[in-house]
């Protein structure tokens, strides 16, 4: 299990997290601003001076699920990890990664009144040899209050448990963290995810139009980029029964009978991805009621919206848009297309 203790800069989630492996047994500290010091090692400086933050670089929250589920694997018990996530998308790729490795995750976020934290980013004591550094820093804490405070005012009010560390010291803050973990008041994130795969997978989307020939693609939690509804073709499951199955859990709609092919795409392997066959099917136009009687989005899911082809250009990422952009001529024709990496063969 990983213990998340979220919360804006200066709120003392690492003090707290120190604090609170003395009081959880058999738990270990990982702090992921160690992969963000290590990153200059690792990537060329010119790359680095593209984002201001490195949580923006794919790399950095990829490196934060790997490390954690390795050293979860490597000793076991309770993670505790200290680290704001402000940005609902990054927090959903992070633990999605987690979930994916079957590691239960319980979201806190440290919320003390904003003028005793801001009391406290200008108490921060200077380092005579860093003066200029921790003055950045200090600003940095100051800039980043206003995206703190949006995100408990959404989805970081609604998806973590709060606790009011206005009048709390560290060690005050770990008990009553121990005491919610302890009684499971600080519940496990419904953020869930298949086990990621070890070699080829078959999926199958199903594309799904409202009356204006508008098609239907979702925001999935677990993973960046929008995608069609469909998913991972069972062991032994037909394609179109997947994406008729999958059309059901993921939106409420339930097809009558199969889909039409459109479109056979194989992807090839990208680590850490390893690609494999995707099958887009036709499921149809539905009518007024059935657009109104879409669910709202559950834990895999983000959002969902009906976009015209040129609005699916700026939501997907280009392969899934190559793919779209076949289906919908081979739906025109009353075809079925063979593409590898999106590209039409024969």
């Amino acid at each position: 299990m990983i213990v998340w203790i979220n919360g804006a800069f200066g709120a003392g989630k690492t003090s707290t997290a120190r604090e609170l492996i003395e009081l959880i047994p058999n738990s270990t500290l990982f702090d992921p601003e160690i992969i963000g010091g290590a990153l200059p090692h690792l990537l060329p400086a010119k790359h680095l001076a593209e984002v201001d933050d490195w949580q923006d670089l794919p790399i950095w929250r990829r490196l934060v699920v790997d490390t954690a589920a390795a050293i979860h694997a490597e000793v076991g018990g309770v993670l505790v990890v200290p680290m704001t996530l402000l940005r609902q998308e990054y927090r959903d790729e992070i633990f999605g990664g987690l979930a994916a490795r079957r590691i239960p995750v319980r979201h806190i976020v440290l919320a003390p009144e904003e003028t005793i934290l801001r009391a406290r980013i200008s108490g921060r004591e200077v380092p005579p040899d860093l003066p200029d550094g921790d003055v950045r820093v200090r600003q940095w804490s100051f800039d980043h209050i206003e995206p703190y405070r949006a995100a408990l005012a959404g989805w970081l009010g609604a998806d973590a448990h709060r606790v009011d560390t206005s009048s709390l010291t560290p060690r005050e803050t770990a008990v009553r963290l121990a005491e919610a973990v302890r009684t499971g008041v600080a519940s496990v994130s419904d953020i869930v995810q298949t086990p990621e795969p070890t070699a080829e997978t078959l999926a199958a989307g199903v594309l799904l139009f409202d009356e204006r020939d508008r098609v239907l693609l979702v925001d999935p939690t677990y993973k960046a980029g929008w995608e069609f509804p469909g998913g991972v073709v069972e062991p032994g499951e037909a394609p179109a029964r997947a994406g008729v199955r999958e059309v059901a859990e993921e939106t409420g709609i339930r097809l009558d009978g199969l889909p039409r092919l459109l479109v056979a795409d194989w992807e090839p392997p990208r680590p850490p991805g390893y690609g494999g066959m995707r099958f887009l099917f036709d499921g149809g136009r539905l009518d007024g009621a059935d657009v109104h009687r879409v669910l709202l989005p559950g834990p895999e899911l983000r959002d969902c919206r009906f976009v015209t082809e040129r609005e699916a250009a700026d939501l997907l990422p280009p392969v899934r848009y190559e793919r779209l952009r076949w289906a919908l001529r081979a739906r025109e024709r009353g075809a079925v297309l063979y593409l590898e990496a999106g590209v039409p063969l024969g």
